[in-house]
């Protein structure tokens, strides 16, 4: 299924990018149309720079250079680099898109976000994400970091590649995974199998990661299959939850290689 037929296509966001990783991922993928890059005037050269601007030109963008004053009046993040680029919205797919094997044959492997609020932590489990090899990200509507300016700078360009969708309950979309064969893990301090001993992590597989803190709400956690913990051994009782994210990701893609 793709998107709605009555109704012009969704957009998850993510219409500013910012941050040269960003932009030159934006313009290399071509996967949506920017319409302008912006570029402070103030700049030393460099090679990511130079890449910017041929692959701008080569798609056909126009490269405004502005006053670093007007750049930063502009800008949406602390440190965009100099550049930033204004792209249409990034496609928001259907979770039943995500149900079944991409465009590559490859079983699901998805990653579904309980409510993490910081965007900087979004975007860095979305970069995990996308090096790891997961086939679809499920974002909550409400209560929830969006795809922000700050989330796709620190994405790094990983939300070019990721196909995401937004669902008003986690908890019903957990219920949508379970009938569509697609085995839900949460991970969580308290879960009773260590995530490198996941039976489950070569199958059609989901991995629920909950907010920063709080860790997965009730009822997420008691839809889940099963519930999964990375072992630790120092003194701290925890991880950030983009680190977490990005070993458990890591482990799940390590087994079904």
């Amino acid at each position: 299924m793709g998107n709605r037929p009555d109704g012009p296509p969704k957009g998850l966001g993510g219409d500013q990018v910012e941050g040269r990783q960003a932009v030159r991922e934006l313009l290399l993928a071509g996967t949506r149309r920017t319409r302008e890059v912006l570029m402070a005037g103030d700049l030393d050269p460099a090679p990511i720079l130079d890449d910017i601007i041929d692959l701008a030109d080569e798609a056909r963008v126009t490269i405004r250079e502005v006053s670093r004053f007007k750049f930063e009046s502009v800008a949406r993040t602390d440190a965009p680099q100099g550049v930033l680029a204004l792209a249409q919205p990034i496609r928001e797919h259907e979770l039943e898109d995500l149900l079944g094997p991409d465009a590559s044959g490859r079983d699901p492997f998805l990653l579904l976000l309980d409510g993490v609020t910081d965007p900087g932590n979004l975007g860095a489990i979305l970069r995990s994400a996308e090096c790891a090899g997961v086939t679809g990200v499920v974002l909550p509507r409400h209560r929830a970091a969006g795809v922000t300016a700050a989330a796709t700078k620190s994405a790094a360009g990983a939300i070019e590649h990721l196909r995401m969708t937004r669902v008003s309950g986690l908890p019903k979309a957990l219920g949508h995974l379970a009938k569509a064969g697609v085995w839900s893990v949460g991970l969580d301090v308290g879960g009773d199998t260590a995530i490198h001993n996941l039976a489950v992590a070569d199958q059609p597989v989901a991995l629920v990661l909950g907010a920063e803190g709080s860790g997965l709400s009730r009822l997420v956690r008691e839809r889940c299959d099963t519930i999964a913990h990375i072992p630790l051994v120092g003194v701290l009782g925890s991880l950030n939850v983009s680190a977490a994210a990005a070993v458990a990701l890591f482990e799940v893609a390590r087994c079904r290689t």
